[in-house]
């Protein structure tokens, strides 16, 4: 009964977070700047074909992260989708650009998978990564993701829900943290703030 009582309260929490979070954030503004707020990009996680990747493997590049799961039904395929876009709208300068989707459910996603799952958005630029536990709850406490994973049913256990918070991190080329974007902002905005980071 505690238990249950526990996981409901994890859940509201987590909700309440995110909707207090997604207010104070985008209340006049889709794209947030968070220079001096957010720490620089850092990390190390596993990516497809057995490579680990870290943030040195990105110097030099405008990184754009967002985290999220393969399973997810709605917030990061749209979110995919609509970074697919900014890639095709940056044109030759999309070379300049990585997407990075971490995934909040290593035990479904692995690295292989979630690449395929990337790759279906944007096969030139897109890099699925994913890690232990540890790895990500770490990297979700440095940019204060919100995330809570509910227990597997026994009888089904690949089968559960996972929340998160939603937003787009811009980092630019030296790794410095510049904005956060709502996943609900223009397109066209997004390609304007990318570019401001070249």
């Amino acid at each position: 009964m505690m238990q249950a009582l526990h996981r409901t309260y994890l859940k509201w929490l987590t909700a309440l977070c995110c909707l207090v979070f997604s207010a104070a954030a985008f209340a006049n503004s889709q794209i947030h700047p968070v220079r001096g707020f957010m720490p620089d990009l850092a990390f190390t996680l596993q990516a497809a074909q057995g490579k680990t990747l870290t943030e040195k493997d990105l110097r030099g590049k405008v990184v754009l992260m967002f985290f999220g799961y393969a399973n997810c039904p709605d917030i990061c395929p749209t979110s995919m989708a609509q970074l697919a876009e900014v890639m095709e709208k940056l044109g030759d300068d999309a070379e300049k650009v990585r997407i990075l989707f971490v995934s909040v459910d290593p035990h479904r996603d692995n690295p292989d998978m979630l690449q395929e799952y990337v790759e279906l958005f944007d096969d030139r630029f897109a890099i699925g990564l994913t890690g232990t536990e540890k790895q990500i709850a770490q990297l979700a406490r440095r940019y204060r993701v919100a995330y809570q994973i509910d227990k597997p049913d026994s009888a089904n256990p690949n089968q559960y829900e996972v929340s998160h918070s939603r937003g787009v991190y811009f980092f630019d080329p030296q790794g410095k943290a510049r904005y956060l974007a709502s996943d609900s902002e223009a397109v066209e905005a997004l390609v304007e703030k990318v570019r401001t980071l070249f």
